[in-house]
């Protein structure tokens, strides 16, 4: 796929620039002559000298600034909202009007479109919005590297990990595959117009997640299988609210059934080379769980 013909003067709003996929989108654009926008709620991020704004979900007053001459944008839900479609849906909708035209969504491969939350707002975007593409990632392998995930956390400094998934299995997938996923989305001349289901190169239960790491680090890890109940438990205590823990549990529920045990070829077919795998992933962070 080609590169946009509209070069640097393509302006690209990129919120969430700090987080896993956005800080790789930010630096792979600039990279592509684009100019960037970035916009968190707190600091720029240190490591970059695109365009800075200040911008809240929740403050309106931050959106204006935000959508300056912006044609295309990178959009990630606000973290710990119940129904993010309340604060998204009335920011595109005045983006279109300012005149963006491409917008690419962070979804998951979870979530369905016209599903509550994030489903909905893909549905608009299909519907609504110019250009448009959705990407929708199976479960992140950054988790069990970030010690304020419950996951990384319980891996690090207890050698296991809880989860009521059972022998299910996951396409767990590099972030930094699906953010060059998403820079193509972005930067190609033409739009992808579609929704990018996003999985690593293949299926993996927890346990055997764990027995990679164990392979890796030389360290004894194991998966505790506990039930619905127990696993929200465990999460609540994490620090993760009660009904975002409900969800998450009900998301184990789903992989247990197989749900997420499918395999795309979208990073390969959309970025021209393969998905990285947990093997090399786990190799390159050993030192974390070490």
């Amino acid at each position: 796929m080609r590169t946009s013909s509209s070069g640097d003067s393509a302006r690209v709003l990129v919120i969430g620039a700090t987080g896993n996929t956005g800080r790789h989108i930010v630096s792979r654009l600039m990279e592509l002559g684009l100019t960037v926008r970035t916009a968190t709620r707190g600091e720029r991020p240190t490591d970059s000298t695109a365009e800075h704004v200040r911008f809240d979900w929740a403050d309106p007053a931050s959106h204006d600034e935000a959508l300056s001459g912006v044609d295309r944008m990178y959009l990630i839900a606000p973290g710990m909202v119940e129904d993010p479609s309340t604060l998204m849906l009335p920011f595109i909708e005045r983006a279109v009007d300012r005149g963006v035209r491409r917008v690419v969504l962070l979804s998951a491969s979870a979530v369905p479109e016209g599903s509550p939350g994030l489903g909905t707002v893909h549905r608009y975007l299909r519907e609504c919005v110019p250009e448009w593409a959705v990407l929708q990632p199976s479960w992140f392998m950054q988790n069990f590297v970030n010690e304020r995930h419950h996951h990384g956390s319980t891996l690090k400094h207890d050698g296991v990990v809880v989860t009521a998934t059972g022998e299910g299995r996951v396409g767990f997938v590099d972030a930094r595959d699906i953010a060059e996923v998403g820079v193509r989305a972005l930067a190609d001349e033409h739009s992808h117009d579609t929704a990018h289901v996003i999985s690593g190169p293949q299926a993996l239960s927890y346990g055997e997640l764990a027995g990679v790491i164990s392979q890796v680090t030389g360290r004894s890890m194991r998966h505790v299988q506990v039930d619905g109940d127990a696993v929200r438990q465990h999460m609540m205590g994490a620090g993760i609210p009660e009904q975002y823990a409900r969800l998450l549990a009900g998301l184990d529920e789903s992989i247990r059934q197989g749900t997420e045990a499918r395999v795309t070829d979208t990073v390969s077919r959309v970025t021209g080379r393969p998905p990285r795998s947990f093997e090399d992933f786990a190799r390159e962070h050993a030192a974390f769980w070490k």
